[in-house]
């Protein structure tokens, strides 16, 4: 794969993360009014909203800003993700794999999930732009395009009328 499909690739996967990133940020206002009790929106908005910027600027040069933007997702992610794998532990929900989208512990795991590897990957690719990409780097964000658009098509073509909060 020569540097401009590879560039060109690895654009338009961003850009579709950047989409559902924004989507994600967008339900999360959208439920921030509905069980407050349990709500904790004022996590997830940052989260994606962050990560919806560092993919949607990802093709441009990556500067210190942009790394430190995306830093934050990644810690921010691995905070998230772990409170719901506790929380998913202690309800005793669904399981640590489960990939029933109707339950929002695994939404969330899901979500939570997809902005760590998406920030990795990123920091993985800014880290020595000029050396050549190892296959992480190379077929990752492609991989995580296709899980991550494949898993959300399925839910809301199929589950999305049984969902739970």
């Amino acid at each position: 794969m020569d540097a401009v499909s590879k560039t060109s690739l690895l654009g338009v996967c961003n850009l579709l993360m950047a989409t559902l990133f924004a989507l994600s940020t967008y339900f999360q206002f959208d439920d921030s009014g509905c069980l407050i009790f349990f709500s904790d929106w004022y996590f997830w908005i940052p989260l994606y909203a962050t990560a919806f910027v560092v993919n949607l600027v990802n093709w441009s040069k990556p500067n210190s800003r942009m790394r430190k933007m995306a830093k934050f997702a990644f810690w921010l992610g691995v905070f998230l993700f772990i409170k719901v794998s506790i929380e998913d532990f202690v309800k005793g929900t669904d399981g640590f794999w489960s990939t029933d989208m109707k339950e929002r512990i695994v939404r969330e795991k899901f979500g939570s999930g997809l902005v760590i590897i998406s920030m990795f990957l990123f920091l993985q690719n800014s880290s020595n732009p000029n050396s050549h990409p190892n296959q992480v780097t190379k077929y990752g964000m492609p991989i995580l395009v296709g899980i991550a658009y494949g898993l959300s098509f399925v839910f809301f073509a199929f589950q999305h009328h049984e969902m739970k909060y």
